[in-house]
């Protein structure tokens, strides 16, 4: 196994908790998108999926890239249209706060409100939706006037498993 520098300096233990995706199912998920769209299902977009689903923390294109690389050099823009294929499928899911992606195994409503909870210790990333805090920032969004593009919101801060190895 190659050294991973960026595993390397966040220990084990960031290892030792990532969220399990179910891979085949994201993967039977995106085909079934891409044949109700009448598009192919690439190798380029199954070998990004597969490799987001594996990692189990957001990765940057250009980190997905040189992954990928192997006998031949995979370019940035190939990985860049396998990540908007995959984020237009439901697979895949961008983090703005670190212009990066990490794979979703499971279904979002149309316009749900989602909240990504960051690990600034190990890279782990929750998803949670709640009805209350959409509540909340529709009405906020509608007394200013503001209109959403993106009802993603973005809270850093510690895992469970990184708040109990920081009490020890």
């Amino acid at each position: 196994m190659a050294h991973d520098p960026d595993q390397s300096s966040k220990g084990v233990h960031a290892d030792a908790h990532r969220h399990a995706i179910d891979a085949d199912a994201v993967q039977s998920r995106a085909r079934a998108y891409a044949t109700s769209k009448g598009i192919p299902f690439t190798p380029m977009r199954q070998r990004v999926l597969a490799l987001l689903a594996a990692s189990g923390k957001p990765m940057a294109a250009y980190e997905i890239a040189e992954k990928l690389s192997d006998a031949r050099r995979v370019q940035a823009v190939q990985v860049y249209r396998a990540l908007e294929f995959l984020q237009e499928a439901g697979c895949v899911h961008r983090l703005a706060s670190q212009s990066a992606y990490f794979a979703c195994d499971h279904l979002h409503g149309s316009g749900e409100m989602v909240v990504f909870m960051v690990c600034s210790q190990c890279g782990a990333v929750q998803e949670a939706a709640s009805d209350l805090v959409a509540r909340g920032l529709r009405g906020v969004a509608k007394t200013t006037g503001f209109k959403p593009l993106h009802p993603i919101i973005e809270l850093e801060g510690e895992c469970a498993d990184c708040a109990i190895e920081s009490v020890r």
